[in-house]
């Protein structure tokens, strides 16, 4: 369990209930006894509470399990790749700056490995937002030819065959008989565990500190429209993050899928390429800003390398198609951001630096079980 840093600056909510409950046994009758400890989150008190899975109740059994597991690389086909090969603590669970993750054959994808954080509050998952669930998300990487490349039946098979996992299989639901959506729903556990939430905006959030004053122009500069307030659009001469980059609670992030301007021709159609709808080409999740100083490469595929450059992006309007979203108000012209602008909206965006959250020692690799 993470450990508490200052308890006066955390609401401690208790997901399950403090009294434990049985859970099948190996002969899945529930008459074995079996009982697992609930798991305390320990939620900022900026934050709002975390919905958990009714089917999937947080216990300590079950993120120790899936702690070892997003670390095992018995989950890959040739037993060198983890979940934490391509998401990395010390980048925000995402894959060491580079832009593409390698495969367990060499493979490359075409889209940036996504952070790793406040998973909880989140309800669509990809860049493309076809997982509905954390645990639906969590199957797929396995079982994908570029990444794991691994069928969940081997996968299953070598976790059965080590004592160590058929024991905390069964500390954790009652069986030591593995499936794919019991790893799944460990794995899930333990992801909820990642929450960020001391940054330098957090503590001012809660009173606790004062930002400089560079600082303070990027934070007013994000609420801000952008555009010439000459025009009549309501423009602020701002950045225009809020829009899709709200600062309240947990994500920083609306969670929706959006055209934000890269293109006017698509190669990646986003969620267009789930749905096939006109509509939804080139439609993208939209990324937390929490940790975007230690989490570059940016966007799906990874285009920009530096904060500098994706500011940029935004200042000049982006390119106009049909599906571009209707805050990216500027295609001409643009938001004309003076330099002194974009140094605050830089030191802002270090603000959500979290380095409690990137070496917490409790969410790093456990070692074998």
């Amino acid at each position: 369990m993470r450990s508490i840093i200052r308890i006066s600056l955390f609401s401690v909510i208790a997901l399950a209930a403090c009294r434990p409950e049985p859970k099948p046994d190996d002969n899945g009758d529930g008459g074995g006894g079996h009982v697992t400890t609930a798991y305390t989150l320990q939620i900022p008190a900026n934050f709002p509470p975390m919905t958990i899975p009714s089917d999937n109740p947080m216990t300590v059994e079950g993120v120790k399990l899936g702690r070892f597991l997003f670390y095992e690389e018995r989950l890959s086909g040739n037993n060198t790749q983890s979940c934490a090969s391509c998401h990395a603590q010390t980048f925000a669970f995402s894959d060491n700056g580079n832009r593409f993750s390698t495969g367990i054959d060499g493979l490359q994808g075409d889209r940036n490995s996504m952070v790793l954080q406040n998973l909880g509050w989140e309800s669509r998952f990809f860049w493309d937002g076809r997982a509905m669930t954390l645990e639906e998300q969590i199957l797929q990487p396995v079982e994908n030819p570029i990444e794991m490349h691994e069928t969940w039946p081997n996968a299953v098979a070598k976790l059965q065959a080590d004592p160590a996992y058929r024991e905390l299989f069964h500390d954790a639901f009652g069986t030591s008989s593995i499936d794919k959506y019991k790893a799944a729903k460990a794995i899930a556990q333990f992801l909820r565990t990642l929450i960020s939430g001391n940054s330098r905006f957090d503590q001012f959030q809660r009173g606790e500190i004062f930002p400089t004053l560079l600082e303070q122009g990027g934070i007013l500069l994000t609420q801000q429209e952008g555009g010439d307030p000459a025009n009549g659009l309501g423009g602020q001469w701002g950045a225009d993050c809020f829009h899709c980059h709200p600062h309240g609670g947990a994500r920083f992030t609306d969670g929706l899928l959006r055209n934000n301007g890269l293109d006017s021709l698509f190669t990646d159609l986003g969620l267009g390429g789930i749905t096939g709808l006109p509509q939804d080409m080139g439609l993208f999740k939209t990324p937390s800003l929490r940790n975007v100083a230690v989490s570059a490469p940016y966007m799906h595929d990874g285009r920009f390398n530096t904060l500098e450059e994706v500011i940029e992006h935004y200042n000049s309007g982006g390119h106009p198609s049909p599906t571009i979203s209707p805050f990216m108000k500027y295609t001409v012209g643009g938001l004309q951001l003076t330099q002194e602008k974009k140094d605050q909206l830089i030191a802002f965006l270090n603000m959500l630096t979290d380095p409690e959250f990137l070496n917490n020692p409790e969410f790093g690799d456990p070692g074998p079980p």
